[in-house]
């Protein structure tokens, strides 16, 4: 269990290296113009008078769209003025980014539900892992999130290109404080599968009674008897 667990610490370096999403720069920021500046500062009024002249889904030097942006800077009333006048929720960024996932990312739940009200998606396959939003706010612990993204159909047993689910992924990427517990108890109550392992055949339960997570042990032991 030892080695199961050194090996999780070098894949969780090697994540937080490569998988960060990249909001824009006040750089960037400043320098925006049209519809990405209207978004970036929350302006709906502009938003729906510059929606007439296009742009919708123009994409900076990073792949945003304004959609994206809106999203970062937290704006949730220009996320909805977007997708009514025709943007398209489901383009990715550079680094393989729906808005979705940028505002799980960011345990944005205001924006989240905005997003889902306007009618975006949580099922999409996103990052560089070819994972999900639900399995990025699971890594992150994100509780309030992770139940949203329930709600709204989020694949709950999605093996990104890792071999993770987000139920393992909130086991030996998470710490094991309340809010991975809670985790944990959201995916497990929806019904998320208990016994799919990851690629070395460990499964959730073991990998948090190799990581000494007694809560999160607790709740899986007690939900793998019944």
């Amino acid at each position: 269990m030892k080695a199961i667990a050194s090996a999780a610490v070098a894949l969780i370096l090697g994540w937080s290296a490569a998988s960060a999403q990249s909001p824009p720069t006040p750089g960037e920021l400043a320098a925006y113009g049209g519809l990405h500046a209207a978004a970036a500062r929350g302006a709906v009024e502009a938003v729906r008078m510059l929606a007439s002249a296009g742009g919708l889904d123009a994409r900076d030097a990073n792949g945003r769209t304004p959609l994206h942006v809106a999203t970062f800077q937290r704006h949730p009333d220009a996320v909805k003025a977007l997708i009514a006048v025709g943007a398209n929720h489901a383009l990715l960024d550079n680094q393989r980014y729906d808005a979705v996932s940028i505002a799980a990312v960011q345990d944005d739940e205001p924006t989240l539900r905005a997003l889902f009200d306007a009618g975006a998606s949580a099922k999409l396959t996103t990052s560089v892992y070819d994972g999900t939003a639900l399995i990025a706010a699971a890594h992150l612990g994100h509780d309030g999130v992770v139940r949203h993204l329930i709600r709204a159909g989020a694949p709950l047993d999605h093996l990104n290109n890792l071999g993770w689910t987000a139920l393992i992924e909130a086991v030996i990427l998470g710490d094991g404080g309340s809010r991975h517990v809670a985790t944990v108890r959201a995916l497990v109550d929806a019904g998320a599968n208990r016994d799919i392992a990851d690629r070395q055949g460990v499964t959730p339960l073991q990998h948090a009674r190799a990581r000494g997570y007694s809560e999160i042990v607790a709740l899986l032991a007690k939900r793998a008897a019944k």
